[in-house]
């Protein structure tokens, strides 16, 4: 059979090297470099990705020192020892046929640590710490610093390094006056502030010598005002090369910026066209360099158009490995439709970073965890059932069958998907669609019976004698006590979401968790337009712009205007939408002031009327009044239907419940998924 994807799948012939193909996996922070404890299990991460084909594995980044150091004891390369200890990483790799390099991150005044330092006394808007500006000395060290990580990383066995620069994190910072004040030669005009850039790079080439992959993490699109100017990025781009580059890798928006660029409603791709401009510029110079485009690209057929239309040489996906480490070879083999999509909701991955935890992936809970999440071949088969094709239910249903279960599958629905049939219909979050794809592929390989349409009882269950069975029949929305929520005024979320029921013009929606975020973005948003499916509106929707107009690429935000009226409300006083995920909520928060929601808490809900919800204030039920509004939207929270249990635990059945039928409470399919998973790696 042909090809499937040519551009993609081609070596890249880098002189001294070919890499097998035009896949790098990016770097990623997993938690899995911040100690010694951790690196048998770093080592069958890579493992699993370097045997699923990509062509260049890059490592989260490692400190050159402690002042670099992304929090206290954070992963660093610094000594030989530790040279010694990476040796069973880059073997692990090495052994499965794989290249792997070592991402060197000094994370300036973005260090979470009293010792970060910086190019000027500016404290960032993401750390508590205020950094230390550096002497000229001072900068000396750190040059030295990244030289030496260089060095021990090659004695480590890595193929190569990735030197950060992007991001804003130190040599950005040095970039840019919006955190380089300095008026000495660090200082001042272009040359002088890109100069500890061409010296890292120039002085690591020397030190590790010219078989060994450089690869420079250019910040082409930085987000934030008085960034860096597109003849300044182009400069840089071209002196990089010039000191030794091998490779140039986009990097795109600081991480202070208020843009987002890599979360679920950011459209496929989006900033290929930053990489395209620049190839252009270097090719136009007579530079054959290449260069590595990035963010948002989870499909081979994103990759592969990317690559057609001469965006880049290479494409970067972190994420996407995360979810599926076999990403490549399916995508070589013909098997697309295997892959299990990263959807970009952060959860699991960058979630977990920012709270100090383990990475892992919501759609693949044995990332990071493959030496103890481990699905084995089963000795003797049991018949099991599953209740409920939600995303906890496919989980373990598949997962049960693929270590050799036979398992029977029973929905009400005619179709999977449980509460993922309502997220995917919310503008930015089609992606969700895609683990639906994912699950009914796996249903058909690992050979689950699924039985769509059947509400099945616990009377049937017990009559057919299954082993086992596996509640994972959901949740319904909490009943409410509001009088007059039986208006015809008054909608459920599951009217809205998944039957399309009518909405009025004005509408107020009665609780402000993820669901009720997830309304007020569906009603808001004109039906067919969703900008996270038109990158054009989407970019105007943000505020990005060609980085040759404006310093940055940032200017006002021009939103479509709402297709309703929506004011979101909640019980709690304070911030709306405080419990939705670390490093998306303010995405969905800022979204929605966009759109001009109007947001209200610490409201008690004394009834509703044909006028629309009237409200009091406080514990002393003051200043009241209507919210005056065509329809009203139920969501708050949801109950576990559980209506199975007792009687399948009173005939003696072995039972167990997983996901909202275990637990309702702030509804999570990440929960759900891994909870499943384990589950079925046990029983």
């Amino acid at each position: 059979m042909p090809q499937p994807y040519p551009h993609l799948l081609a070596p890249l012939d880098l002189g001294f090297t070919t890499l097998k193909n035009r896949v790098l996996m990016g770097s990623m922070h997993t938690g899995l470099e911040d100690g010694r404890k951790h690196f048998a299990a770093a080592a069958a991460f890579f493992a699993e990705r370097a045997r699923g084909e990509v062509g260049l594995i890059v490592t989260g980044g490692y400190a050159p020192n402690i002042a670099g150091w992304a929090k206290p004891f954070a992963g660093t390369l610094a000594s030989r020892g530790a040279a010694r200890r990476h040796r069973q990483l880059t073997d692990a790799v090495h052994v499965e046929g794989g290249k792997i390099a070592l991402q060197i991150l000094h994370t300036g005044r973005y260090g979470y640590s009293p010792l970060c330092v910086a190019p000027s006394r500016i404290q960032s808007p993401i750390s508590p710490f205020t950094p230390r500006e550096l002497s000229a000395a001072g900068i000396e060290r750190q040059i030295r610093a990244f030289v030496r990580c260089a060095v021990l990383s090659r004695e480590a066995g890595y193929d190569g390094v990735e030197v950060m620069g992007s991001e804003g994190y130190l040599i950005n910072q040095f970039l840019v006056t919006h955190t380089n004040h300095r008026t000495d030669e660090w200082g001042g005009a272009y040359e002088n502030r890109m100069r500890l850039a061409i010296e890292i790079v120039q002085r690591v080439r020397e030190a590790v010598g010219l078989d060994f992959i450089l690869i420079y993490r250019l910040s082409m699109l930085d987000l934030i005002p008085d960034g860096s100017s597109w003849d300044e990025v182009v400069t840089l781009a071209k002196a990089v090369e010039r000191a030794g580059a091998t490779i140039i890798n986009t990097g795109i928006g600081w991480h202070e910026a208020r843009i987002p660029t890599i979360a679920t409603s950011v459209p496929r791709g989006a900033f290929g066209w930053v990489t395209q401009k620049m190839r252009k510029e270097l090719r136009g110079a007579g530079l054959t360099i290449p260069l590595i485009t990035s963010n948002r690209i989870n499909m081979p057929e994103v990759a592969e158009a990317l690559l057609a239309e001469g965006c880049a040489d290479m494409v970067s996906m972190a994420r996407p490995l995360l979810a599926d480490p076999e990403f490549v070879k399916k995508a070589a083999n013909h098997r697309r439709d295997e892959i299990n999509t990263c959807i970009a909701c952060n959860q699991a991955c960058l979630d977990h970073t920012f709270k100090s935890q383990l990475a892992s992936c919501l759609v693949n809970p044995r990332a990071g965890h493959e030496t103890t999440l481990i699905l084995k071949p089963i000795k003797a088969s049991k018949r099991i059932a599953v209740v409920g094709a939600g995303p906890a239910g496919l989980a373990t249903a598949t997962a049960l069958a693929e270590r050799g279960h036979g398992v029977h599958l029973f929905e009400a629905a005619m179709q999977i998907g449980g509460q993922f049939n309502m997220a995917r219909r919310v503008p930015g979050k089609e992606e969700f669609g895609e683990t639906l794809r994912y699950f009914t592929r796996r249903i058909a390989i690992t050979g689950v019976q699924l039985h769509l349409g059947q509400r099945i009882s616990a009377a049937e269950l017990i009559a057919r004698r299954f082993d086992e069975v596996v509640l994972a029949t959901g949740v319904l929305p909490r009943a409410t006590k509001i009088p007059g929520a039986d208006g015809a005024n008054v909608l459920s979320y599951v009217d809205v979401l998944l039957h399309g029921a009518p909405v009025g013009p004005r509408v107020a929606i009665i609780g402000a968790g993820g669901i009720g975020f997830d309304v007020a973005e569906f009603l808001v948003t004109a039906p067919g337009h969703s900008p996270t499916l038109n990158l054009h509106e989407w970019l105007a929707e943000w505020g990005v712009t060609d980085p040759a107009r404006v310093r940055g690429g940032v200017v006002p935000a021009q939103p479509a205007p709402p297709a309703r009226q929506v004011t979101l409300l909640q019980r709690k006083a304070g911030k709306l939408g405080k419990g939705l995920g670390k490093t998306t909520g303010w995405i969905h928060r800022t979204t929605l002031q966009m759109k001009r929601v109007e947001m209200i808490g610490g409201v008690n809900y004394e009834r509703i009327t044909p006028q629309g919800v009237f409200v009091t204030y406080g514990d002393k039920h003051a200043d009241g009044q209507i919210i005056e509004c065509d329809t009203v939207v139920l969501c708050a929270g949801q109950e576990p239907l559980r209506e199975l249990l007792a009687q399948l635990r009173a005939a003696g059945v072995k039972t167990h419940l997983i996901g909202g039928a275990d637990e309702a409470v702030e509804l999570d399919a990440k929960r759900a998924i891994d909870q499943g998973t384990r589950l079925a790696a046990s029983l």
